[in-house]
């Protein structure tokens, strides 16, 4: 199958795609099905299989992914992210006119360290809501106000999307990291400003009485200082040795990846907190086997869905059209995934399978790899927060015990301005 009937072929396989995806169905399963059925169609069923083989082994990507969720499962046998979330939370009872943004900047900070956005919110949200409804907060905005914080995982650089920018831009994953870093921040400040203005706006920041406190913080954690930065250990060691004086007067400075980082920072919360070793080194290797099945594998469905487009001549067909339209390259990497982000749930497998794709032609349009790139899967991720069909805005729900739209009602503005200010810094 091939020319017009291919392209309509290969239009109706990915509006299934989408629809599967819309109905909750696994995604990679859904990626890999439709993937396969595509090279079918166009009689090239070795695509699908070559593309799966050639991502199973992409060295830097698995070395980074699953080194970071090893380091993620050390944090919680360990408990040093409680330490992290109960200090911010202490913190911003005393700034009581900055409740709403304190919660959202706190959230973004513990999700560069847990990467997930869902078992962020199921961490920082267990806390977090309940101390802002006990302050007078409308559950629905306190819920929000966590959400909207869900992308500090950009700053992360062992986030899958660094690690596959990287190699299709043939730089170090850290500079992937440095180019998109400011507008990671801006844009997260600009959602928290939005979603203070907003709360004034509505009156819902203070005045709400809760009609039961069973949920009510837990004041009787006792914070350890020390314990409370180790998660931030990994990161500050990447930023730091990075430093070009630094890699001056340390020879094996440039040295340390990602998967050193982690490592390291593995080592040191366990020996610090006294945990278990033989646990928690299983715990580790735990991690890392669920970042390959759930991340990796999330990357290689993608790869062979991207193969069965390519083999009905819809990447070409894309990319010739976008060639003749260069001014809307900049919206198809934000809206793009952006879109189905909303739709799907979903930031991470429209970011992946867009960067796979399209990023790859990037300096044919005029544009930077990398910023391309950073702005496909930035527009995931505020696609994803402005979701009621969310995995982290289903988390926040259930806590504060409402519905999942009344959070993405007042979460989706911000995610579009913060889309918008993305769009203008990254291209």
């Amino acid at each position: 199958m091939s020319g017009i009937l291919g392209l309509i072929f290969g239009v109706l396989c990915i509006i299934f795609a989408i629809v599967l995806l819309v109905l909750k169905k696994d995604t990679k399963t859904v990626l890999l099905g439709a993937g396969v059925i595509m090279c079918l169609a166009a009689l090239k069923p070795l695509d699908a299989f070559d593309a799966f083989k050639d991502n199973m082994i992409q060295t830097g990507l698995i070395t980074s992914v699953c080194s970071v969720m090893g380091f993620s499962f050390v944090m919680k046998i360990t408990q040093v992210d409680k330490h992290l979330v109960h200090a911010l939370a202490k913190g911003l009872v005393k700034i009581r006119p900055l409740l709403i943004p304190g919660v959202t900047i706190s959230t973004f900070i513990v999700n560069v360290s847990l990467n997930s956005a869902s078992g962020v919110t199921a961490a920082v949200g267990a806390i977090f809501i309940p101390l802002l409804i006990s302050m007078g907060v409308k559950p629905a905005m306190a819920a929000s106000s966590v959400i909207l914080g869900t992308w500090g995982s950009m700053l992360s650089p062992g986030l899958d999307h660094q690690s596959i920018i990287s190699q299709i831009a043939n730089v170090e994953i850290i500079d992937v990291v440095k180019t998109h870093a400011y507008t990671d921040i801006i844009t997260m400040l600009a959602a928290a400003l939005y979603l203070m203005i907003l709360a004034k706006i509505l009156k819902e920041d203070k005045g709400y009485v809760a009609e039961n406190r069973e949920n009510a913080e837990d004041n009787s954690f006792k914070v350890n200082p020390f314990f409370a930065i180790l998660p931030l250990v990994p990161v500050i060691m990447l930023l730091v040795f990075n430093i070009e004086l630094v890699q001056k007067h340390i020879s094996w400075a440039t040295r340390i990846g990602v998967p050193h980082a982690m490592l390291i920072g593995s080592i040191i919360c366990i020996f610090a907190t006294g945990t278990n070793l033989q646990k928690a080194v299983n715990e580790f290797f735990h991690g890392m086997g669920k970042g390959y099945a759930d991340i990796i594998g999330i990357i290689i469905s993608a790869a062979v869905f991207v193969s069965g487009m390519k083999a009905l001549g819809l990447i070409a067909f894309f990319i010739d059209a976008l060639k003749s339209a260069t001014h809307l390259v900049p919206l198809a990497a934000t809206y793009g995934p952006f879109l189905l982000g909303v739709i799907t749930g979903s930031g991470d497998s429209s970011a992946i399978v867009f960067n796979q794709s399209v990023t790859i032609h990037a300096e044919s349009f005029g544009y930077e790899i990398v910023n391309m790139g950073s702005l496909a899967a930035l527009g995931g991720a505020l696609g994803r927060a402005a979701s009621p069909i969310a995995g982290a805005t289903i988390i926040a729900a259930g806590i504060a015990n409402i519905s999942p739209f009344e959070i993405a009602k007042r979460t989706a503005p911000g995610a579009l301005i913060a889309s918008i200010i993305a769009m203008i810094m990254l291209l």
